[in-house]
C-alpha cells in the first residue's frame, strides 16, 4: 500500500505517472476487499471505479469544483482519495458511513443513497454557478442502473434546455444495477458500447464538404439536419445528443489515460456533456466477477481469499416472504411479483425461477412500479410488489392517486421496515406506517414472526378492492411468539396475572412483540400488571382495541417507526373518537435522521429498549397512583 498510504488529498495524484496510477489503482482494489470482507459493505460497485474515480480527481479540483454522486454506495474509493482510509469501523458507529457523507468531508456534497436524484442536484448547482457567475465546475456521476430511473430523465429534459451551461455528466456503465440492468434504456447502452463513434464519421465528412466549393457548406448542413437517422445507423448516441447534450464515448472505464482525455475535452466544453464510461463492477476480484447474481453488489463479513460469508445468520425475514410467495405463485395463477432492480436483495429469485413470465422488474423507478401494479391490477390480476420500507417513500403520490383512489388489489410488501442501522438515515424504514396513515382504504399488516409473514402475506392478497401492505424487519427472524387468545382480530401475547383492573394495555406492533413480553415481565416485577395484544393489522385500528383499552388504566403502544403520526397516534385518535379517556403514551423513533450504527446501538440510543420503557411507563403508573391517593386524603367539601 505504499502509494496508498501517500494519498492524503486529491492533489497528490497529481504527481504520479500513469504507471504509478495503475499500481495505485491495483492497491485501492487489494484495499477495499480486505477491508469490506471484514466489516461487510458495497464491495462490487467500487471495485469497478476506481479507475474512474482517480481520473475524476485528476481532472478536477474537489472539492472546489462538486464531484457529486449516484448512487453513493459507489463512493468508497472518493473516500480513499480524499484523506479517508481508515475503514476499520466502515458502517458502524463512529467509523464511517457506507455513502457519501457531509460530515465526514467537505469532498462530500449531497448525501444520496437514494439512487436518480444526482442530476436534480447537478441541474440546481450548475443554475447556482451561471447566477452567481462561479466558474466552479459540476460533475454528477451516474451509474449503477440509476439511469432507468423516472427522475434521471426529468432532470436531463431541464439541462438539455441550457446548451451553453456547464455540466459534465458521467455516466458509470456497468450493466447492472443489483442484477444485470434492464429494460430499453440498457439495451440502447449497450448497442453504444459495441458501435464505432458516430463523432468520427461526421468530423471527417465536415472536414470534406466544407473544403468543397459552394455546394460543401449547404450540403453538410443538410446531412447534419438529418443526423438523427444518420446517428442511428452509425452510432445511436443520437438519443443524448437529440436531447442537446453533447456526448463523448463509450470510454474504457478502466483506462485511465483515455479516461483522463475524455473528461478533459468534456470539462473544456462549454455546456452539458455526457461522458460514457464501460466499467467491470467486481473487477480484479474473482469472487465477485464469478457471482452472476449480483457481482457482490453489498456483502457482509467473507473471508477475502474466498468471499464466502465467515457466518450464516438464522432464517431471515426475507426468505420467509420469498418462499410463501412461490407457494402462493403455485396456488394462485393470478400472482405477479414486481421488483425495482432489486430481485434477489428482497427475496423475488426464487419466484423468478419458479414463474419467470410473472415478475417485472421495472428498475430504478418505484413510482412506475406502483402504476404499473395498479394497471396488473384492473387487468385482472394481483401484483406483489416488493420493495425496500424507505424506497416506498419514493412512490407515495402514485400509491395514494393511482392504487387506494381506483381500489387497486395490489399487495406492497415492505422489506426492511423499521431500524436498518448500519446504511445510515436513508436507509432505516421509518416513515412508511406514518406516510399510509392517510391512505383511505389502505390497510397495514405487521408481522411479529414468521409464522405471521406467511399468514398475513396470505391475507394481504386476499383483498382484492383495496392495497395492502406487509413490512417486516431486516435480518434474522426470532422465534415464533405465540398469542394465547384472540380479542377481534387481535392477537393477546399476555394476560396479567390479576382479576382486578390491570394497569397497562401494552400495544406491540410487528417485531417489537418479544420486547414488549420483556417490558410485561419488568413492570410485573414492579407490581404492574398488564396485557400485551399485537393487532397484527395496524391500519384500521381494529373495532376491539377501544373496549379493550378502557379496561386498563393506561395505554402504551410500541413500535418500530416514527412517532409522528404513526401507529400510536392512530391509537390515540381512535380512542378519543369513541370517547375512550385513557392516558396513552407512544414509543417508537423520534423525528430525527439517524446515525449509521447496528440496529441494537440505534435503539438503545433513542430509548427504544425494554428497561427504558419499562422505567418510563412504571413512572407513569406510579403517578396515576399518587394522584389518586392524594385525592383521598382531601377532606370531603360541602
Amino acid at each position: 500500500m505504499d502509494l496508498l498510504t501517500r494519498i492524503k488529498g486529491p492533489r497528490d495524484l497529481d504527481r504520479l505517472s500513469l504507471g504509478e496510477l495503475d499500481r495505485l489503482a491495483e492497491e485501492i482494489r487489494t484495499f477495499l476487499v480486505d477491508a469490506v470482507s471484514k466489516t461487510g459493505g458495497h464491495l462490487g460497485p467500487n471495485l469497478g471505479v476506481v479507475e474512474l474515480t482517480i481520473a475524476l480527481h485528476r481532472v478536477f479540483e474537489s472539492p472546489r469544483d462538486k464531484v457529486l454522486w449516484d448512487t453513493g454506495h459507489q463512493a468508497y474509493v472518493h473516500k480513499l482519495l480524499t484523506g479517508r482510509q481508515d475503514f476499520s469501523r466502515l458502517k458502524s458507529k463512529g467509523g464511517l458511513s457506507g455513502y457519501p457523507s457531509r460530515a465526514e468531508s467537505d469532498h462530500d456534497v449531497i448525501e444520496n443513497s437514494h439512487a436518480s436524484g444526482v442530476l436534480g442536484w447537478a441541474d440546481g448547482m450548475a443554475k447556482a454557478n451561471e447566477v452567481l457567475k462561479k466558474d466552479d465546475h459540476v460533475v454528477a456521476v451516474i451509474g449503477d442502473g440509476a439511469l432507468t430511473g423516472g427522475m434521471a430523465w426529468e432532470a436531463l429534459n431541464n439541462i438539455a434546455a441550457a446548451k451553453d451551461r456547464p455540466l459534465v455528466i458521467v455516466v458509470n456503465d456497468n450493466e447492472r444495477s443489483y442484477a444485470p440492468t434492464i429494460g430499453g434504456l440498457a439495451n440502447h447502452l449497450a448497442t453504444l458500447r459495441t458501435t464505432d463513434g458516430y463523432e468520427r464519421f461526421l468530423a471527417r465528412g465536415k472536414d470534406l464538404l466544407e473544403r468543397t466549393p459552394v455546394v460543401g457548406r449547404p450540403l453538410y448542413d443538410t446531412l447534419h439536419g438529418a443526423k438523427k437517422g444518420l446517428k442511428d445507423f452509425i452510432a445511436p448516441q443520437g438519443m443524448f445528443e437529440d436531447l442537446g447534450l453533447k456526448y463523448v464515448g463509450p470510454i474504457d472505464g478502466h483506462d485511465i489515460e483515455a479516461l483522463e482525455s475524455a473528461l478533459q475535452r468534456a470539462k473544456r466544453f462549454g455546456g452539458p456533456v455526457i461522458v460514457h464510461c464501460l466499467t467491470e463492477k467486481g473487477r480484479g476480484y474473482t469472487p465477485a466477477l464469478e457471482d452472476e447474481a449480483d457481482r457482490f453488489h453489498a456483502v457482509g463479513k467473507i473471508h477475502p481469499d474466498t468471499g464466502l460469508p465467515i457466518s450464516t445468520s438464522g432464517l431471515d425475514w426475507t426468505s420467509v416472504f420469498g418462499e410463501e410467495m412461490v407457494k402462493l405463485g403455485e396456488e394462485r395463477e393470478d400472482i405477479v411479483a414486481i421488483t425495482a432492480a432489486m430481485l434477489q436483495p428482497v427475496g423475488l429469485g426464487k419466484f423468478e425461477a419458479a414463474f419467470p413470465d410473472r415478475i417485472y422488474d421495472v428498475g430504478i423507478a418505484e413510482q412506475h412500479g406502483a402504476v404499473s401494479a395498479a394497471g396488473l391490477a384492473t387487468g385482472g390480476l394481483h401484483p406483489v410488489f416488493a420493495v425496500y420500507a424507505t424506497f416506498l417513500n419514493r412512490a407515495f403520490d402514485q400509491v395514494l392517486m393511482d392504487v387506494a383512489l381506483h381500489k387497486c388489489g395490489v399487495t406492497f410488501v415492505l422489506d426492511r421496515a423499521g431500524i436498518t442501522g448500519t446504511d445510515g438515515a436513508s436507509h432505516n424504514g421509518m416513515w412508511d406506517m406514518s406516510i399510509l396513515q392517510c391512505v383511505p382504504g389502505l390497510r397495514i399488516a405487521a408481522p411479529r414472526d414468521a409464522d405471521q409473514v406467511r399468514a398475513q402475506l396470505r391475507e394481504a392478497v386476499a383483498v382484492d378492492d383495496a392495497p395492502t401492505v406487509v413490512r417486516f424487519s431486516k435480518g434474522a427472524v426470532g422465534p415464533a411468539v405465540k398469542a394465547v387468545g384472540r380479542v377481534g382480530g387481535m392477537d393477546v401475547l399476555r394476560e396479567p396475572k390479576t382479576d382486578a383492573r390491570p394497569d397497562v394495555l401494552l400495544v406491540s406492533v410487528g417485531a417489537l412483540a418479544p420486547m414488549c413480553l420483556e417490558i410485561a415481565d419488568l413492570l410485573d416485577a414492579q407490581g404492574i400488571s398488564s396485557t400485551v395484544v399485537d393487532p397484527r393489522w395496524v391500519k384500521p385500528v381494529d373495532e376491539a382495541l377501544a373496549p379493550l383499552a378502557e379496561r386498563h388504566r393506561v395505554v402504551v403502544t410500541v413500535e418500530d417507526n416514527s412517532r409522528a403520526g404513526g401507529v400510536g397516534s392512530a391509537v390515540a385518535q381512535a380512542l378519543r373518537d369513541v370517547g375512550v379517556d385513557v392516558p396513552l403514551r407512544d414509543f417508537g423513533i423520534p423525528p430525527v435522521f439517524l446515525d449509521h450504527a447496528s440496529r441494537g446501538e440505534v435503539m438503545a440510543e433513542i430509548g427504544l429498549t425494554a428497561p427504558d420503557i419499562a422505567r418510563q411507563v412504571t413512572g407513569l403508573v406510579a403517578k396515576l397512583d399518587g394522584r389518586f391517593e392524594s385525592r383521598a386524603a382531601e377532606p370531603a367539601r360541602d
